[in-house]
């Protein structure tokens, strides 16, 4: 299995080259289609996100793959090699399988265990199975990556703690609260972090979500965007009462919520609890607001410190996360493997019935005047023979060909029995003999 991947990420490219080596959406399609008709690749999948662009090859040879997958990026996107081949990284064999297992399970990715990427994975195998671009190789390798990422994702904790501020914002909200449905939130400033955390309050089931931004025109977007409501900025201190959890992200030099805003709001709530994330720099919310009973304020540094023990217990779960992909890769090759041994199995076997048969002719040639029933008799016989001949070999050959010696066996009982023919054996793996 001559098996290449070749490209760049975020470590090995800035962003400028990254987007220039990017494919977008139908280009893709037409991407697979040259690379498979014009440079000498049998099978491919083209990877393309944010943050890395890949293509993972099939090729007759793989010093050959890796200079015809060069090639094609450089000539496809009008970018010299020379300015690409320092950002570019090479996996072949093994490397290269368990480099899509770490890629698909989330372990290279820019945030590690983020789970958007298995999708974006599924996503490049289906436009190469619409295309005809992948082969017998390609559809087992990308179904055992994706088998591979669900069972870390049951196994570990990879994906489990917060490694984002706006993530870890509500990761914390929870757990003041126990869990979050039914309640409110407001949002008082509408960028990009806010955006983030009112993501990942719909999916931790909140009521509702209030959105207040000095811009009342991006409000109204963002609630429409997350089926929330609008408050006008100068009104937003009367509607706080009503909600449970407030996060503040604008841009003032100010504070906007004092000790006395909250204290009179603590009333009108009979002091039920309020969860503030201040994810502002500078701070939104003054500090005295977490000596208020049943007021609790994070700023961002508390945000960080979780973000960072987490981060050390992402690095943690993916040590377990490595070690399943060792166990998965064994299967595979198992599997690899299997694709030598069954064609020279099935090769092996026809050799030694053609000589069966050869010979069987020859002996009823000379035994004149045999009944159909001895003829079968003969027959039978003379089969039996060749399948207990056969029977002690064909399992060490399948027992070896899972071993690391493998190839060994397999070639020596090609050479021993003269099964060397290449074209016989293509034949046999395509059923044809």
């Amino acid at each position: 299995m001559n098996l290449v991947i070749v490209g760049l990420n975020h470590r090995t490219a800035p962003i400028d080259i990254r987007e220039r080596l990017s494919f977008q959406g139908e280009s893709i399609e037409e991407a697979l289609g040259r690379l498979v008709g014009q440079y000498d690749i049998n099978e491919c999948v083209i990877l393309s996100t944010c943050n890395r662009v890949e293509i993972v090859g099939i090729s007759q040879e793989i010093e050959k793959g890796i200079r015809e997958i060069k090639r094609f990026l450089s000539e496809y996107h009008s970018i010299p090699l020379r300015d690409l081949d320092d950002h570019l990284y090479v996996h072949t064999g093994e490397d290269a399988v368990r480099h899509l297992f770490r890629v698909a399970s989330g372990l290279d990715s820019m945030v590690m265990g983020e789970p958007q990427i298995l999708g974006q994975v599924k996503d490049s195998y289906s436009i190469a199975v619409q295309n005809d671009t992948a082969g017998v190789i390609i559809n087992k390798l990308f179904h055992k990556a994706f088998s591979v990422a669900k069972r870390i994702r049951t196994e570990t904790r990879i994906g489990a703690a917060a490694v984002s501020i706006s993530y870890a914002a509500v990761e914390l909200a929870k757990k003041i609260f126990g869990n979050l449905t039914g309640k409110t939130v407001m949002l008082v400033g509408a960028g990009e972090m806010a955006e983030l955390a009112a993501k990942h309050l719909l999916t931790a089931g909140v009521r509702e979500i209030l959105i207040t931004n000095r811009t009342y025109e991006r409000a109204v977007e963002m609630a429409r965007e997350f089926r929330g409501s609008a408050v006008m900025f100068r009104e937003f201190l009367h509607y706080i009462k009503g909600v449970d959890i407030v996060i503040a992200s604008t841009g003032s030099p100010n504070f906007i919520i004092r000790p006395d805003d909250v204290m009179g709001v603590m009333r009108e709530r009979k002091h039920r609890p309020m969860f503030f994330i201040d994810i502002a720099v500078p701070r939104n919310i003054d500090p005295l607001v977490n000596n208020i009973d049943n007021a609790y304020l994070f700023d961002i540094d508390d945000l960080q410190g979780v973000v960072e023990a987490n981060l050390k217990e992402r690095a943690r779960e993916a040590e377990e996360a490595d070690a399943i992909i060792d166990e998965e890769m064994d299967t595979f090759y198992r599997w690899i493997n299997s694709l030598d041994v069954v064609p020279t199995i099935i090769a092996l076997k026809q050799r030694l019935e053609k000589i069966r048969k050869s010979e069987l002719e020859k002996a009823l040639g000379q035994l004149n005047g045999l009944s159909e029933r001895e003829i079968r008799t003969l027959d039978a016989m003379t089969s039996s023979i060749t399948k207990k001949i056969l029977h002690n070999p064909i399992n060490r050959l399948k027992k070896e060909a899972n071993n690391v010696d493998g190839d060994f066996y397999i070639e020596a009982v090609r050479k021993l029995f003269e099964l060397e023919d290449e074209e016989a054996l293509k034949k046999t793996r395509s059923g044809e003999e």
